[in-house]
């Protein structure tokens, strides 16, 4: 079985092929860029955890003094920080190799010249790389030690080509990459994880995506992918996708890369650099610019010097075109904040217009003018306004009948009694003349007519005198004597309701005194439990039906 290193090398080694001139990503991928930033976010959780099991690995080589036990925890050890620090990486991958040499086991000791070898090549010295590789006596290698020496040969040799941009270099290594490539390719079994990256990697730098494209697709097929062997396939898969032009699954994979690398706190990867140089080409620029940030925090987290150099050719791009952005939308508020203003003053004028005109406007009539007034008042609506005007307009059509309806009455009355006296007056029967004056009964005319006051009012009002109690305590109501539709302090308060509010003419309709009137409004508050001021609001409150 091929050792955690192979996985590693295969992982690294297909990020690095990744070209950064994709073509612009499609928007369909909205939700996964939305993990991904929440992801990011929450990146510091992850590298807490990593830590967390660096640091419990840290306990045990110091609790231990057995140079085998110390050799596996500074593997252990090693195999964290390979991708995660490249400074702590070199530092314990000097000491596997002196730990080795104590033990004197080449095993051991080709095991920590590759660690070294792997991590002066993430450190992007590739010179070194090689010159260490080749200390390594090949004969010595076991099966799975001469696929991890193969593959990272040629790697050293495909990025070395790929730092350089020389294409007279390149002629030279990447000839020597494939046929490292190559060699490593016939020591696996066909449909395993490491032969399908292997293949699918070779295809990829000959640039038959085609095959590629089958080899990673059915790798990604394959059960039990750890989170880094998902990340690195995606990536490679994405690139791929970019060189057949399928920008949209191209973008898809690369995003769930950086996602993973994310999550499994590794900083040797260039997943995230591509993504931001993707939506740099996309016009993406907020998230363009987180990412490109993040991918430099990366590669300065780790030491990663030819990253570091491939970012910075990027970022003051992104950063330029970022500030481009934020001031074209800096100009667009400003200008919409202008348009809003001058709405506001436009509302404004508008409004003082329609003011000023509505100040203009006389309403005519008495019940419209307080009409008009209850309503700036108390912003009553249009229909109780309307409601309002129906009810005065009934009240006046019953009372006109009611005032017709009686001097009728009453004119008869004293056209009657002008016939009387003109006859006695001209027979000179002046005391039968007198006579008749001293008969009339006006208190009785008087009552008569409080009595059809009642009822015409009763009729528009059947509830008064209930709704009238209402603003007493049981006790305190007034009462009615027998015989009288409404008593004298009802009658009060009903021509109120009527609209007549002026003492003196309520007391002239009744024949009592200013006084009186005054004296019968004012015991009939008190005995209210209702506020004064606000008992003949209640008046006018009680309903026409």
């Amino acid at each position: 079985m091929l050792h955690q290193m192979t996985r590693r090398l295969i992982c690294i080694f297909a990020i690095g092929c990744a070209n950064p001139c994709f073509a612009a990503a499609g928007s369909a991928n909205d939700s996964l860029f939305h993990k991904l930033n929440l992801v990011l976010a929450n990146k510091e959780f992850y590298v807490a955890l990593k830590e967390a099991r660096i640091k419990k690995i840290e306990t045990q080589l110091r609790t231990t003094k057995i140079p085998v036990m110390q050799f596996s925890s500074l593997k252990k050890l090693y195999d964290e920080y390979k991708s995660f620090r490249y400074d702590s990486a070199y530092a314990f991958s000097k000491r596997l190799e002196h730990v080795a040499s104590l033990l004197k086991d080449p095993q051991k000791l080709i095991t920590a010249k590759m660690s070294i070898s792997f991590t002066l090549l993430s450190a992007g010295m590739f010179k070194e790389a090689i010159e260490k590789l080749d200390q390594i006596d090949t004969n010595a290698l076991a099966p799975a030690d001469r696929i991890d020496y193969y593959f990272l040969k040629s790697r050293c040799y495909f990025d070395w080509g790929d730092f350089n941009h020389n294409s007279d270099y390149n002629r030279i290594y990447y000839p020597k990459a494939l046929a490292y490539m190559d060699s490593a390719i016939e020591l696996t079994h066909p449909g395993t994880y490491y032969y399908l990256s292997l293949l699918g990697l070779k295809n990829m730098r000959i640039q038959n995506y085609k095959a590629s494209e089958n080899n990673y697709v059915a790798l990604l097929k394959l059960p039990g992918l750890t989170a880094s062997q998902f990340a690195v396939s995606a990536s490679s898969l994405s690139y791929v996708y970019s060189m057949e032009g399928k920008q949209e699954k191209a973008d898809s994979l690369l995003a769930a890369a950086a996602i993973a690398d994310l999550q499994s706190a590794t900083k040797e990867t260039v997943a995230i650099y591509e993504l931001a140089n993707r939506l740099y080409r996309k016009a993406d620029g907020n998230n363009a610019f987180n990412y490109i940030n993040e991918a430099m925090e990366e590669a300065i987290f780790y030491g990663a010097r030819h990253r570091q150099v491939a970012i910075s050719s990027i970022m003051p791009i992104i950063q330029a075109q970022r500030i481009e952005t934020m001031e074209t939308q800096r100009r667009s508020l400003f200008i919409y904040a202008a348009i809003i203003t001058l709405l506001i003053f436009f509302v404004i004028g508008f409004a003082v217009i329609i003011f000023i005109q509505l100040k203009k406007l006389s309403i005519a009539g008495d019940v419209v003018k307080k009409a008009n007034l209850s309503l700036q008042a108390s912003n009553q609506t249009l229909e109780q306004v309307n409601h309002n005007l129906s009810t005065a307009n009934k009240i006046k059509n019953e009372y006109i009948t009611f005032y017709f309806n009686m001097n009728s009455v009453y004119l008869e009355k004293l056209e009657k009694i002008q016939k009387s006296l003109e006859k006695k007056l001209i027979n000179q029967r002046f005391e039968d003349a007198l006579y008749a004056v001293r008969n009339l009964h006006l208190q009785e005319e008087r009552i008569q007519l409080f009595n059809t006051f009642d009822k015409v009012f009763l009729k528009l009002f059947p509830d008064f005198i209930t709704k009238f109690n209402q603003l007493f305590n049981a006790s305190e109501a007034p009462c009615i004597p027998e015989g009288q539709l409404l008593s004298t302090e009802h009658r009060i308060f009903a021509l109120i309701r009527m609209g007549i509010s002026d003492n003196d003419r309520i007391a002239k309709l009744l024949g009592y005194s200013v006084n009186t009137i005054y004296a019968y409004k004012n015991r009939l508050r008190s005995r209210s439990y209702i506020p004064n001021d606000e008992f003949v609001h209640c008046i006018m409150q009680i309903e026409a039906q």
